[in-house]
């Protein structure tokens, strides 16, 4: 904006007269206005007839954290590795943990976090409130200034200004209602001519959305003539004019035109994505797919991350290029095109990118185009043992490995628990304490967050009592359970009975914090050094602790962690009723292959929240 005000002030004063030296069909028209722990196994399911009697005796066996009593560990925790489907064996008696044939409900998949905030707008009587609220302010936006349906002549937009008060900026707010209302062209044109001649100029900046009209309504011809002019009457286009005349020129016959207006930007500044992926297009459209991928390199160099439209054109040109005569033209091999194209897939695995639905429409295509390889491809599901509905192999563990945990851990301790200022979150000589604490203890299988499981019911007079359901279902299966608080829940109150406190301290660990503490570095703590095994309680998503991480790659890691690792309750939690908690999933949720077999997970809904992932999958498999 500071860019273009500046401009705006250089030029702003200039006479009319060098438009009309451009010879521009602009000018003549201004004059012419016309894998999981068994716990979680147990935790997440939803047996129709719950065994209310004796305790869980078969779990798995939890890992050990240094400097813990080895012996001690072993008799704490022996249990038996069990797969998902495997028999759970209580009171000498085996039954079968039942599972729900459709997806269970999880915080993690995609559209919950809409639905959930729709859900509770309803609740809260504000869902037609907000849209009354928005109509109405439209319909005072339209009353003030309503676009006229035809080219008017200076004399009717001078009375038409007249009778708005003589609106200050009276041509740019009408320019902004004319884009808003997808008006004609000569519309605009006539209100360029009428400024030009009550003001003796043309302003940047009624220009600029002059141009965002133009290019918005796929005039190319006229943006060209745009393009001549500024460039004739200013000494340099800001970002926005830029990338207008990008996305234009790509589009027309000129679109080489666009490389060079794309050099004149990257003296300045770096371009962007979108920049990169208008000439990208363009070039594949053109069948020079060497520029094509010359740019592609260029915009990855530059550490951006490529539009999903600029990745679906590069699966798209491969079938250009067989259709197209490229005598002419610079071309790379079919192996090397396809070779690149592999490579963009495994660039998305490793960013953990998920491809929209017409994205992976075109990599099915393009897949089933390959030539001498058979690829049948099968849009579909998974079950939640993380097997597909249609190949039967079985998706990636959710589960790091050892290498993975063990850097993670190291991660997670000094960016997010000590991070910059451990004052912060705790004191030292606090966080010396809980390390100390935890030391001692055997290696925990699950840890909760206990002020946020509280607020679960959102009744503050029943926090304990909640806190104490949720406690007690973790205890009956005879879980080491650590309760992470603050120390005023210990005093009594309306909000925290002593009594119910009393029990919590019976059946689980617990450490208390001071009030002013953050809790969840602790709960992050306990949870990475009780082993891979150990599990915690909370709704909270961890985006803010998430962020405190140095890199994107360890930042996923931490997501694949937490969602094979994060127990959150299900539904209303009271004393006497079993408490439930959403199913955490077996496998990984990203792009995978084996060689002749891919596994792509991809959006189908515009709802997905940044830490939801998708819930279908695109299934390749190559025939033999």
């Amino acid at each position: 904006m500071g860019s273009t005000m500046i401009l705006k002030a250089r030029i702003c004063l200039k006479p009319l007269q060098p438009f009309y030296h451009q010879g521009s069909s602009l000018c003549v028209t201004l004059c012419e206005s016309s894998r999981l722990p068994s716990a979680a196994r147990f935790l997440c399911t939803r047996d129709a007839k719950p065994n209310h009697g004796g305790r869980l005796t078969d779990i798995k066996k939890g890992s050990q954290t240094d400097g813990q009593d080895g012996e001690r560990n072993r008799t704490v925790r022996q249990r038996k590795e069990e797969r998902w489907e495997n028999t759970v064996v209580r009171k000498g008696k085996s039954f079968t943990l039942q599972q729900k044939s459709s997806f269970p409900k999880s915080v993690f998949a995609a559209g919950t976090a809409k639905r959930t905030a729709e859900m509770l707008k309803r609740k809260a009587g504000l869902f037609s409130e907000d849209e009354d609220e928005t109509e109405g302010k439209a319909t005072k936006e339209a009353e003030k200034i309503q676009p006229p349906d035809r080219p008017l002549s200076v004399a009717e937009w001078r009375k038409l200004k007249e009778s708005l008060g003589n609106l200050r900026r009276f041509e740019i707010h009408m320019m902004r209602v004319l884009f808003n209302s997808g008006a004609e062209l000569d519309i605009a044109k006539s209100l360029l001519t009428f400024t030009a001649m009550e003001t003796g100029t043309l302003s940047y900046e009624l220009l600029l959305r002059y141009l965002t009209l133009c290019v918005s309504s796929g005039h190319d011809a006229e943006v060209i003539d745009v393009y001549n002019i500024m460039r004739g009457s200013f000494p340099s286009l800001e970002t926005g004019a830029s990338t207008l005349f990008i996305k234009s020129f790509s589009r027309t016959a000129r679109w080489r035109e666009a490389i060079s207006i794309l050099h004149d930007v990257k003296k300045v500044f770096t371009p962007s994505p979108r920049n990169y992926g208008d000439i990208i297009a363009a070039a594949i459209l053109h069948s020079d797919i060497t520029t094509a991928w010359a740019l592609y390199d260029e915009l990855i160099e530059n550490g951006l991350s490529p539009h999903q439209e600029t990745w679906d054109a590069l699966f798209k040109g491969s079938r250009k290029t067989k259709e197209s005569d490229t005598k002419n033209v610079e071309t790379i091999s079919e192996l090397e095109h396809q070779e690149r194209l592999l490579g963009i897939l495994q660039y998305m695995r490793n960013n953990q990118i998920y491809p929209d639905h017409n994205l992976c429409s075109s990599i099915k295509s393009w897949f089933e185009s390959l030539t001498g390889e058979k690829w049948t491809a099968s849009w579909t599901t998974t079950t939640p043992h993380g097997v597909c509905g249609c190949c039967r192999s079985e998706l990636e563990s959710i589960q790091l490995t050892a290498e993975e945990y063990q850097h993670l851990r190291d991660r997670v301790m000094t960016d997010i628990i000590e991070g910059q200022d451990v004052f912060n979150k705790t004191t030292p000589e606090e966080l010396e304490r809980f390390k100390a604490f935890v030391k001692r203890k055997p290696a925990f299988d699950v840890v909760i967050d206990g002020l946020n499981v509280a607020h679960v019911n959102k009744d503050k007079s029943k926090l304990s009592e909640t806190l104490l359901a949720v406690v007690s279902e973790l205890n009956h299966q005879d879980l080491n359970v650590l309760v992470l608080g603050r120390k005023h829940m210990l005093l009594p109150s309306r909000s925290w009975d002593r009594r119910n406190m009393n029990l919590i301290q019976q059946k689980a660990q617990c450490f208390f914090t001071e009030n002013i503490s953050e809790d969840d570095p602790f709960l992050l703590y306990a949870t990475l050094h009780s082993g891979n095994g150990c599990l915690f309680v909370s709704s909270d998503l961890m985006r803010d602790h998430k962020a405190c991480l140095p890199d994107g790659a360890t930042r996923r890691l931490f997501f694949k962690w937490q969602r094979g690792h994060q127990l959150v309750v299900d539904g209303y939690v009271a004393l006497g009723r079993r408490v439930r908690f959403q199913s955490i999933p077996s496998y990984d949720t990203i792009i995978q292959t084996s060689g002749d077999m891919w596994h792509i997970p991809y959006d189908d809904t515009q709802d997905r929240s940044t830490y939801e992932v998708p819930q279908r999958w695109l299934c390749l498999t190559k025939k033999h």
